[in-house]
Formats: structure tokens, C-alpha cells, sequence
């Protein structure tokens, strides 16, 4: 239940962010994906995937105003059910720092290489040159960097207080409390 809330937490985050442009791209998104493949069976990947979607699309359209294209997106589809992949194999079984730590930079990282490679490749917005490419990448820093934030924040609270809590717990009846 509570990573189907997350997800709800990570729509909002980008739905109620939106007014506020200097925390651009500090969302709940790869936090809550890498928690749902952690906690939920991959079976289960097509709602959080068809929610962001959605969001996508109501963002895309009434937000911005811009018309909406399917071929647009399919990568940014398909890096959500990644990141519920990734989320699975490396934290399913075990959830450790080290763990955590590894999903929460291969999210956003991942995300930023694909996209802005997508945005340069495919938009003639950037020069067809290795410079291009290199300005494509410089541009999306600031979203780099507070995606790779937000996504630590949410995914090492969502998977480490449970974790703590546990070991807090184990400790007290260790310790006869």
C-alpha cells in the first residue's frame, strides 16, 4: 500500500512543483519508482507507469499548453519501468545503504545521460556536433542535480526508516527493553 502512495506522492510532487520553477525537476518520481520495485511484484509496474504517464500528458497540454506526442515520451515511459526494474533486482531481497545508494545514482543518472541525448539527437534545439551535444548536457545540470537529490530524499527515507525502525526495535528486545 504504501509504495502505491508514493507514487500518488510522486504525481503531486510534479503536478504541486510546477509554480515553483527554481526547484525544477525536484520531484518524488525516481524515489517512489525504485521504492515500488523494491516493495511491489513487477506485475504490478503498468499503474505507476500509467499514472506518470498520465501526468505527462495532463502537464504536457494543460500546463504548458504544448501539443501532445506520444513518440515524445516513449523513453521516458520506458525509463520509469526501468527504474521499478532496477528497483526490484537490486532491493527486493536486500536493502542496504550500498544498495540504495547505487539505485538512487543510476536513476537520475540514467534518466539525464537518456533524455538529454534524446533532446539533442532529436530537436533542433542543439547543433548536430559533439559541442551540441556537450551544450545539451551543460542545460540540463540543474535538473540533474535536484532529480539526484530528490530521488535520495525519497527513496532513502522510504527505504531507510523502515530499515532503522526495525533495527531500533531488534536493538530494544536485544536489550530487554
Amino acid at each position: 500500500m504504501s509504495a502505491y502512495l508514493l507514487i500518488l506522492l510522486a504525481v503531486l510532487s510534479r503536478v504541486a512543483v510546477l509554480p515553483h520553477l527554481p526547484w525544477l525537476n525536484f520531484t518524488a518520481v525516481g524515489g517512489s519508482l525504485i521504492f515500488f520495485g523494491a516493495r511491489r511484484p513487477l506485475r504490478q509496474a503498468i499503474l505507476p507507469v500509467a499514472l506518470l504517464a498520465a501526468t505527462d500528458y495532463y502537464l504536457t497540454v494543460y500546463a504548458y499548453n504544448y501539443p501532445f506526442h506520444v513518440s515524445a515520451y516513449l523513453i521516458t515511459w520506458a525509463w520509469y519501468a526501468a527504474v521499478i526494474v532496477l528497483g526490484r533486482v537490486l532491493l527486493a531481497k536486500q536493502v542496504s545503504v550500498g544498495r540504495v545508494g547505487a539505485a538512487v545514482l543510476v536513476a537520475p543518472t540514467s534518466f539525464f545521460l537518456i533524455t538529454n541525448f534524446a533532446a539533442w539527437a532529436g530537436s533542433p534545439m542543439y547543433p548536430q556536433t559533439f559541442t551540441g551535444l556537450g551544450m545539451s548536457y551543460i542545460a540540463g545540470l540543474p535538473f540533474y542535480r535536484n532529480d539526484l537529490v530528490s530521488t535520495a530524499l525519497v527513496a532513502g527515507l522510504a527505504l531507510g526508516l523502515p530499515a532503522l525502525a526495525r533495527q531500533l526495535t531488534t536493538h530494544r528486545q536485544v536489550a530487554g527493553v
